[in-house]
């Protein structure tokens, strides 16, 4: 197999034209969407691309730098040189039959992959093959070759790969057996042939998601963990932020070497400076770019000539500032990924790591919180700087911090990843502006709270500024119901964000809903059960010591709370007696406390964090774990309580698993989406026949109904259907008016069925019209399932109608869903206790709706071609529930950036 050459992708801004890339673009069928950004195994970003023939030179030059043993196993021969015709034959490739792609550094060739379709058989086979770099070995770049080679592959309707490896290539083989594919094997003489189906079973995407995970934890692992550092543009003005970052960088007391770039100064604040980040003489990990927006293209190229493996730039003037700032914003991103790097910022406030081994503050924050187990991620630089300032002052600890400004490149969700595996991260707090990847989000997330709280804030609720927007700025509502699903705790402000950070990073989960409030305060006191008991919690009458109780009196009645079986948290309500000794009732609370495996939290003097008489510290003077937080009024204090009780739920829910109701017949809708859309390749609406045909296929009934011309038809209809029908005008404006005003509703007989359908042509001015079974009478509900651009296929529940549609009152999910989060869903919104029996109404069936849902949901995980689905209403009573309306839009299958080969936004 060969290799070839990349020419980046094309810049987003105005920019000197790379005669590769314009013949890329003048190439026929090129397929520009294969391009992609990834991370190999040890963070660094390749950029992998389709091959062209201007990859020759390049092609060539690769394949001189191999050395004989790689050579000898991927040719099983010597091939010191490659014959023209080679070359041009590799270069060369219609992306349908023969594709291959490069992976490349800057404008060098590390890596080439390729297959080639089988003549033999049915044509949907290929030989693959790949070879990578040396130097680059090691790196993962096999599997990620092999992932998009099958993406490729499969657009093309190949399903099949098979490969010939030598026997003593175990390298090669390791690759194969570890991509998550089902191999088999067999062997001729030396050569071991491989054979495979490339469909993404759920083994593969697994794999595919770890060796994900691990990569973009290793490539935050590179910004937060640099071995040294280098200051471009370090500055001998104290107003310059050049001069804040390394100030920071050597008060913070970095534990390895500090660089100071400057091209006018030997010196900055007494470090050695250097003119350029290329004549450093030893190795630099992590660059800060403290330069104008427009010096940054000559930083990127230093920075891989040294081999930088990340980059943050603390410069503004690029997305912030408006369209042109935004395209020089796309153009650094590309640059710096093309230089192997991932990029902090631009706009960024930087970067810090508070372990002792590392000690990195390169932000422009002056003073840090101490040292604890919370990772804080956010994007505001100036938002940042406020953050810290309010951590230290509730000595709020944190293990690591990330201000990613206009987060061009390193995201949140790379932060989750790293925050993952990270032993020294318990907690993490989220302040979002926007969404990159969604759905991204929603997955990473729902994983990593089941080992460690996330709590976010998501702002940008109202209008976004145009700087910001990115077009992935999502509905409040459906970003609450899914932080709900995921486990994620929403709050909504950054003093909630705190006062459940304090909980959370410092106390354990409660047990239960159960309060006990002991205090010295009537007042106080009531106001605390008050909160808990209007919060959902239960809490008895407080405990009230008196204001003349002793310490010893105080911490009495706490100990004798927390060993009661009937309280799950105590919350401690103290005001102090006039003229006391204050440090005595703290030394006694922390004593009564220390140990419990219950959360206690108090409102001591109104303080608000971790008081410093209620710190337990570590042998470092950092506050630890069974350190008591404190809030400055019981309200504050239940709301984070209540926050956290919600998250222990969720988390000790028994894990469950999506099972596929009875009675599906996948392989029949399939076939129907596919005649459908052969038909209509840009989509359509369904007609009302074949949307009664694609739900039957899941087992979801319309009620029995007739499409009829006239009045002949529709008393011949009501006949056959039997008993009272509806006759129902067709026609969008009169679908579901409130008025019912195209409806006519229980009509028995012949003579009413021609005066009903006479009534409804005068009304409509149309004579195509329905005559339907009348459906047992309940009440309506409306199950949709609708493609939203960040989360995927979201199913939405509530009551039909115009007043829950004014009111918003909707619940929603993200699919595929398990039975218990069906019945969530239909639990959800602020309706629902009608379903329940409201007042004297009987119960409806909510089993049957459940399934309804199950069923809807199933449909549309498995065709991806339903952009939209809505059954409206879905009648249900104590008997079960009928559907007696439903719509159906199929269209194209959007690109889903998540759902293939591993790729960097």
């Amino acid at each position: 197999m060969t290799d070839e050459t990349p020419a980046p992708e094309t810049p987003d801004a105005p920019a000197p034209p790379d005669p590769k890339e314009l013949e890329r673009q003048r190439a026929e069928n090129y397929p520009r969407h294969w391009a992609a950004d990834v991370l190999a195994s040890d963070g660094r970003v390749v950029h992998l691309r389709p091959i062209v023939p201007g990859d020759a030179d390049a092609l060539v030059e690769f394949h001189g730098k191999l050395s004989e043993r790689t050579r000898y196993l991927r040719y099983f021969g010597p091939y010191p040189t490659m014959p023209k015709r080679d070359i041009l034959n590799f270069t060369t490739v219609d992306h349908t039959s023969r594709v291959a792609l490069v992976a490349t550094l800057g404008d060098e060739i590390i890596a080439v992959g390729r297959y080639e379709r089988l003549p033999q058989g049915d044509g949907n086979s290929a030989e693959v093959a790949f070879v990578v770099a040396d130097a680059h070995q090691g790196r993962g770049l096999g599997p990620i070759l092999l992932e998009h080679l099958a993406g490729a592959a499969a657009e093309n309707g190949v399903r099949r790969f098979v490969a010939e490896v030598l026997a003593e290539n175990r390298n090669m083989v390791t690759v194969f057996r570890q991509a998550g594919y089902q191999v088999s094997r067999s062997f001729d003489g030396g050569v071991l042939n491989l054979d495979f189906d490339i469909d993404p079973s759920d083994a593969l995407v697994q794999v595919r998601n770890s060796r994900e995970r691990a990569a973009e934890a290793r490539s935050v692992r590179n910004v937060l963990g640099p071995r040294s550092v280098a200051v471009i543009g370090a500055s001998t003005d104290p107003e310059k932020v050049g001069n804040a970052v390394l100030t920071n960088l050597l008060r913070g007391s970095f534990t390895g070497p500090v660089y100071p770039v400057n091209a006018e100064h030997t010196s900055v604040r007494g470090v050695r400076a250097y003119p350029t980040v290329r004549d450093i003489p030893d190795e630099v990990d992590l660059a800060v770019a403290a330069v104008p927006a427009d010096q940054i293209d000559a930083v990127l190229d230093d920075c891989l000539a040294k081999g930088v493996k990340a980059l943050v730039v603390v410069s503004s003037g690029f997305g912030e500032t408006g369209e042109d700032g935004r395209a020089n914003e796309r153009r650094l991103v590309h640059s710096a990924r093309a230089h192997g790097m991932r990029l902090v910022g631009p706009n960024a406030l930087g970067v810090a790591n508070l372990d002792p081994a590392v000690s990195l503050n390169a932000t422009l924050a002056t003073d840090l919180p101490g040292r604890g187990r919370v990772g804080f991620f956010c994007q505001s630089g100036a938002l940042g700087i406020a953050i810290l300032a309010q951590a230290s002052k509730r000595l709020l600890g944190l293990s690591t911090f990330v201000s990613a400004g206009n987060r061009a490149d390193l995201s949140g969700n790379d932060l989750l990843q790293y925050w993952d595996q990270d032993e020294a991260t318990e907690v993490v707090l989220l302040y979002l502006e926007s969404f990159g990847n969604a759905r991204k989000f929603w997955r990473i997330a729902r994983r990593v709270a089941r080992s460690k709280p996330i709590v976010a804030v998501k702002s940008g609720r109202g209008a976004v500024p145009p700087a910001l927007a990115t077009g992935t700025d999502i509905d409040d509502t459906i970003v609450r119901a899914l932080f709900e699903q995921a486990g994620v705790i929403q709050v909504d402000s950054i003093a909630e964000l705190f006062d459940c950070a304090i909980l959370l990073g410092y106390q354990p989960l409660p047990a239960g809903p159960r309060v006990a409030v002991v205090g010295n305060s009537t007042a106080l006191g009531v106001l605390a059960v008050d909160a808990a008991r209007d919060s959902g919690m239960t809490a008895p009458d407080p405990v009230d010591v008196g204001a003349q109780a002793t310490p010893e009196e105080f911490a009495a009645a706490v100990t004798t709370a927390l060993r009661s079986d009937d309280v799950d948290t105590v919350l401690a309500v103290f005001v102090p007696p006039v003229a006391v000794r204050v440090a005595s009732y703290a030394e006694a609370l922390g004593a009564a406390v220390r140990g419990a495996d219950k959360p206690v939290l108090t409102t001591f003097l109104a303080a608000e964090g971790i008081p410093d008489v209620l710190a337990v510290r570590g042998d470092d003077g950092t506050p630890i774990r069974g350190s008591v937080p404190s809030y400055p009024d019981p309200a504050r204090a239940v709301y984070a309580l209540q926050k956290a009780w919600r998250y222990a739920s969720w988390l000790n829910r028994p894990a469950d698993t999506v099972v596929r109701p009875g009675g599906v017949d996948a392989d029949a809708a399939r076939a129907l989406v596919a005649g459908w859309m052969a038909a209509s390749p840009s989509g359509r609406w369904l007609s009302d026949v074949e949307t009664e045909q694609l739900l039957r296929c899941y087992g979801v009934e319309i009620a029995a109904f007739r499409t009829v011309t006239d009045e002949a038809e529709a008393v011949e209809a009501a006949r056959e259907l039997g008993g009272p029908v509806a006759v129902k005008a067709t026609g969008d404006q009169w679908r579901h008016r409130p008025d019912l005003s195209g409806v006519r509703l229980d009509v028995v007989g012949p003579d009413a069925v021609a005066r009903a359908y006479r009534d409804l042509f005068e009304a409509s001015g149309t004579p195509v019209m329905q005559v339907q079974r009348m459906a047992t009478k309940g009440i309506g509900c409306l199950v949709r399932v609708q493609d939203d651009p960040s989360f995927g296929s979201l199913v939405s529940f509530g009551l039909s109608g115009i007043m829950s549609d004014l009111l918003g009152d909707r619940a929603y999910r993200v699919l595929p869903l398990t039975e218990r989060e069906a019945a969530e869903l239909i639990d959800a919104p602020r309706a629902a206790p009608m379903l329940s029996g409201y007042r004297t109404a009987s119960p409806v069936n909510k089993g049957a709706l459940v399934d309804v849902v199950l069923r809807v949901s199933t449909l549309a995980d498995d065709l991806s071609e339903v952009r939209e689905l809505v059954c409206d209403p879905v009648l249900a009573s104590p008997s079960g529930a009928e559907t007696t309306d439903a719509r159906i839009r199929i269209g194209p299958e959007p690109s889903r950036i998540d759902l293939g080969p591993r790729r960097l936004r």
